[in-house]
């Protein structure tokens, strides 16, 4: 199972309408093809595409995010901030506990979709944080060995 697939059958676990799992189904494949391109990785014509369609056509389109924009586009800002704090931070050989959680905002923002979903005080809003599979130790190893 590829992580894309892993995303979107927790989503689906967290009972999320179609059109809110496609729209996170998106932000992941572009956040994954932009850090790919700052990181100087290779990225395939297919993936890019995808991204440049996704990121200019897809997303903004999305009813989904049509309809909550108001609430997603802030939590959408405070994520690449937290994701610019943390690369900054590894590039500078300061990678430690805090720039970890800075770069784990994308499932901020999957919190908030859940919150949107289900309401605040939902069981699912707290379980959508626990997706988060890389723990503290080692992202810390990543670093140490780099």
């Amino acid at each position: 199972m590829t992580y894309e697939e892993s995303l979107e059958f927790n989503f689906q676990a967290l009972e999320l309408p179609a059109d809110a799992v496609q729209w996170l189904l998106d932000l992941w494949h572009v956040i994954q093809v932009l850090d790919d391109v700052a990181d100087g990785d290779s990225v395939d014509r297919k993936s890019l595409d995808k991204a440049i369609f996704a990121t200019l056509a897809g997303m903004p389109s999305n009813s989904f995010y049509q309809k909550h924009q108001a609430w997603l586009l802030p939590i959408l800002a405070q994520s690449v901030l937290k994701w610019m704090a943390s690369d900054a931070a590894e590039r500078a050989g300061k990678a430690d506990e805090r720039s970890y959680m800075w770069r784990a905002g994308y499932y901020d923002v999957v919190m908030m979709v859940t919150c949107l979903v289900h309401g605040p005080s939902s069981e699912k809003c707290f379980e959508a944080l626990a997706m988060y599979g890389e723990t503290a130790e080692d992202y810390l190893k990543e670093f140490k060995n780099a």
